[in-house]
């Protein structure tokens, strides 16, 4: 939902530091994957009970993800770049509910809820984008990306948002995990009904 707000702010800082970071040899993968290895150790040191080393390695997943498409813009984008991208950012969304549900047993069940929220919203986001780029419908409200970009209520900034709410207020972690996947829900149900008016032959 914030998201494309938010480019405007974050894309010039992070366009410097891409073109910088470019000019030393760093490849847009390697920030991928580095980023990667941040936001499962995040979740890890969650599991483990460790909540501020936890929200540190969020923050700087986050950092990682978003300096990977900036060299990416500063260099060549590539489409093998785009799919690691994704499926690096699933498998941290993933990660973190799964270390809050090992952390405390109580917090399986919503947990397990979130994770299959954020599999459909994934699916809905994906099944889109695939749709969208074999009819060559294109958007930048996201900035130029390797696929269609579908805005919805559940997105990056929100999830980071209540990642970071769910590591400074633990014990609420159910019922942000609750409400965060009925707005996943909602999300699938808004991307659905814009399928609806925009791939209607």
């Amino acid at each position: 939902m914030f998201d494309a707000k938010l480019r405007p702010l974050i894309d010039p800082p992070l366009n410097r530091a891409g073109l910088a970071l470019a000019r030393m040899g760093v490849s847009a993968n390697m920030l991928t994957f580095t980023g990667l290895a941040l936001g499962l150790g995040g979740a890890v040191a969650i599991g483990f009970g460790e909540l501020w080393l936890g929200l540190a390695l969020i923050v700087a997943n986050r950092l990682a993800d978003g300096l990977d498409g900036a060299v990416a813009r500063a260099t060549t984008p590539t489409d093998l770049g785009g799919y690691f991208d994704i499926v690096a950012d699933f498998a941290f969304y993933v990660s973190i509910p799964v270390g809050f549900g090992v952390l405390v047993p109580a917090n399986t069940l919503p947990a397990l809820v979130l994770v299959a929220a954020f599999v459909l919203t994934g699916t809905s986001f994906l099944a889109f984008a695939t749709i969208a780029g074999k009819r060559g419908e294109e958007t930048q409200a996201h900035g130029r990306k390797s696929f269609f970009y579908s805005t919805g209520l559940a997105e990056g900034a929100e999830t980071i948002a209540v990642f970071i709410a769910m590591a400074l207020f633990p014990a609420w972690f159910g019922v942000i995990a609750y409400a965060y996947a009925a707005l996943c829900v909602l999300t699938v149900i808004q991307r659905s009904a814009l399928a609806v008016y925009q791939f209607r032959e």
